[in-house]
């Protein structure tokens, strides 16, 4: 299979693209990650989301540890090619390492701009995911 469509890609001085994962379902954003070359490509070949981890230095299979995989529904660019949106079943009913559904819980409100707030509940403890 031809990879010229990854050429399309506006990849950064580091060789990466921002990785947006949409629920495909009800359109809730659930996460943003980094992807590299290879990891695009393996996500499209494997069916699954695959990013690059800055921290590790290597491929993350997203569910690799905590068994919240993301199946790949539909993968997009933007009008720029500079980030793609993944469009994703989010398996497991949690996307964020916090054990949230999403990793947008803090919000800033109105009245009250002096800190962030978490307005999302943790659905399983950190700790009985990463054992």
């Amino acid at each position: 299979m031809s990879k010229a469509w990854l050429n399309e890609v506006t990849w950064n001085d580091d060789g990466l693209v921002p990785a947006i994962a949409q629920d495909a379902e009800t359109g809730k954003v659930l996460m943003m990650a980094w992807m590299n070359r290879e990891s695009l490509e393996a996500t499209v070949r494997e069916g699954h989301a695959i990013y690059w981890s800055r921290s590790r230095g290597r491929l993350w299979r997203k569910g690799e540890s905590s068994g919240h995989t993301q199946e790949l529904v539909d993968l997009r660019l933007d009008c720029d090619g500079d980030t793609v949106l993944l469009r994703v079943r989010q398996h497991g009913g949690i996307a964020c390492h916090t054990g949230r559904e999403h990793c947008f819980f803090r919000q800033l409100q109105a009245g009250d701009a002096t800190c962030w707030h978490d307005v999302e509940p943790v659905k399983k403890n950190p700790d009985d995911i990463y054992q």
